[in-house]
């Protein structure tokens, strides 16, 4: 029964949603990363394990996630409605299986909007920069993944902002493991986006993640 780490940054409009899709063996835990929206409320009036983390940053959220996980293989995913839950066993499902050590879930819209333009250009930029530097075969640096929890942890991973999906890919690489990308829907998120529907928020995590990278 893998774990699910929610980070949330204000996400009371799609929370419900996506616990309501949520496989029924999968354990949600929800990260709530400052929100002023009532985000945590929420989450825990629906049943959720809800654990705070007032540093701010993704890697932060993830991290705590992380640690307050009790399953053997923990999944990441965005809490904004953009990923489907349904679409988790097929992330999971080969670390369960000890056919892979780390399955990142490779985007592909499903909706006008949701992956603008100038979001795709930087994850198509970094990837490739990934692979010339550290020999990563990933198309996506997306936030749905599987991984055992224990092999995480000793990973290593420092980054608590936006670099910790490539580090933990960097790090991984370096270690050995085999990596596995699965497709996964990707539709236009619910309410505002923080991070990649602005651009500043795409230079920001551009910035977090080449600074992991140099």
């Amino acid at each position: 029964m893998p774990d699910v780490v929610l980070p949330v940054l204000d996400e009371a409009e799609a929370i419900r949603g996506v616990l309501a899709r949520l496989p029924s063996s999968y354990e949600p835990i929800v990260v709530d990363n400052g929100s002023t929206d009532g985000s945590a409320k929420v989450a825990l009036h629906l049943g959720a394990r809800v654990v705070m983390e007032p540093a701010r940053g993704f890697g932060a959220a993830c991290f705590t996630g992380l640690r307050a996980a009790t399953s053997d293989v923990v999944c990441f995913m965005d809490c904004d409605g953009s990923l489907d839950p349904h679409d988790l066993p097929h992330v999971a499902t080969p670390v369960i299986a000890g056919d892979a050590d780390l399955v990142v879930g490779a985007r592909r819209a499903t909706g006008a909007g949701a992956w603008p333009l100038h979001a795709r250009l930087a994850n198509r930029a970094l990837a490739l920069l990934l692979a010339r530097r550290v020999g990563a075969r990933v198309h996506d640096l997306g936030p749905m993944r599987a991984v055992r929890r224990e092999d995480l942890l000793a990973l290593g991973v420092t980054d608590r902002r936006f670099g910790w999906p490539l580090e933990m890919v960097v790090r991984a690489v370096g270690a050995g493991w085999r990596i596995l990308e699965v497709p996964v829907s990707y539709a236009p998120r619910i309410g505002r986006s923080k991070v990649t529907g602005t651009v500043r928020g795409t230079a920001r995590t551009v910035l977090d993640m080449a600074r992991v990278m140099w």
